[in-house]
């Protein structure tokens, strides 16, 4: 076996990198035409060009491309420019804007990863004949039995598992990910090394079709009922304000918000139904139950095989937080995690990634998207009391 699991050497193998012109990718396809294998580099053309293109920390847009293919000239390999551009707008920023309508907080490059590039650009790899398909995300695969296994990377603090979580087994078998085991300051020296153009680079951005990080701008622009105009009530049902369209506002949120009180205000839930910003003392935004859906479990047995009492995991709910303690519980095809210790600020839309442990070297189990979640007794009570308030006109 060579160095990526593979058989034979690893000049008979073919691996398609996908390149973003970043220096993550950029690395990745150096080290492996180093090491010998025929390497073809992959830059997918995602969105407009316009102004992302041109922003410090875009990804896949014009400058972007041009990175990767002076990359690639460096590095002797041949590369490609596949079109994505309507693909990814159907794929991601569509769903992207509508989840933001529905009054939910999304994670696009989880939608990206789901279909963009591990299922369009993994087909695409297949029908260039290769062996396998590389990326730069800081994560690990092993072999487990006839399969691999995700685990966390070594540079904590480059994590990308909860981006990752609903990468399905098949698409794991054929994925590698060689900079697992390094440090993103370990990248940037290899790349110096290797005299690569993008080796001080700065980073991409989470989300890259959203110039400035102002996500109303191209929710207003995709999908302007967002922008209805509606009350900032209190979980008590005291009105206190007005906003202007729910878009603007996530859960646990407590800057500009709008409104004065003399007390500290949360974002504790978004009623997109009724256009309504409820907003409460922080205490409101704990929880300790989460449903899923869209369940994408990696565990070696069936997720409906869990035992009776559910499953001890840990659980991330927020890309940024550390996993934590958590049972995991599937029952007649609902599954939902018990948050040992309780969480703030969890919103529907975002993920709950599950994990073996919290070491670095932890398993992936998978995840799920939050459908929705259950805070402490008095603050269901009073959020029901509200919805049931808006149901009678009141």
């Amino acid at each position: 076996m060579n160095s990526l699991d593979l058989p034979g050497r690893p000049q008979d193998c073919r691996i398609v990198v996908a390149m973003s012109g970043g220096v993550d990718s950029s690395v990745v396809a150096g080290i492996l035409a180093k090491q010998g294998y025929d390497v073809v580099g992959v830059t997918l053309q995602l969105y407009d060009h316009g102004e992302a293109a041109h922003r410090p920390g875009s990804c896949c847009a014009g400058q972007d491309i041009d990175d990767a293919r002076r990359v690639s000239e460096t590095l002797g390999i041949p590369h490609y420019v596949l079109n994505y551009e309507q693909r990814f707008r159907e794929a991601v920023i569509d769903p992207f804007a509508q989840s933001y309508v529905a009054g939910e907080t999304p994670i696009p490059c989880v939608s990206c990863n789901q279909t963009v590039k591990f299922a369009d650009l993994l087909e695409t790899a297949r029908e260039l004949g290769a062996d396998a398909l590389a990326t730069g995300h800081y994560i690990r695969s092993r072999a487990n039995g006839a399969h691999r296994a995700l685990t966390r990377p070594v540079d904590a603090e480059r994590d990308q598992s909860y981006f990752l979580f609903a990468t399905t087994q098949e698409q794991i078998d054929y994925l590698r990910f060689p900079l697992g085991g390094l440090s993103k300051p370990e990248v940037r020296a290899i790349a110096e090394e290797m005299g690569l153009s993008v080796a001080t680079k700065q980073d991409s951005q989470d989300i890259c079709f959203v110039p400035r990080g102002k996500y109303s701008d191209i929710i207003s622009k995709l999908k302007p009922e967002a922008a209805t105009p509606g009350e900032i009530v209190h979980l008590d049902g005291r009105r206190l304000g007005r906003h202007d369209g729910v878009m603007h506002y996530t859960i646990g949120q407590r800057r500009g918000i709008g409104v004065a009180t003399g007390e500290p205000l949360y974002v504790v839930h978004l009623d997109a139904e009724n256009a309504r910003v409820i907003v409460g003392p922080r205490e409101a935004l704990e929880t300790h139950k989460v449903f899923l859906r869209q369940v994408n479990w990696l565990g070696d047995g069936p997720l409906g095989e869990l035992p009776r009492g559910g499953m001890e995991v840990f659980a991330k709910v927020r890309s940024t937080r550390p996993p934590r303690p958590a049972v995991l519980h599937h029952e007649d095809g609902v599954t939902w995690v018990e948050l040992t210790e309780g969480e703030a600020g969890v919103a529907p839309g975002q993920a709950c990634v599950l994990y073996s442990d919290d070491g670095n070297e932890a398993r992936v189990y998978g995840g799920g998207f939050i459908e929705r979640s259950e805070r402490g007794t008095e603050a269901e009570a009073q959020l029901t009391r509200l919805s049931t308030m808006a149901g009678q006109g009141a």
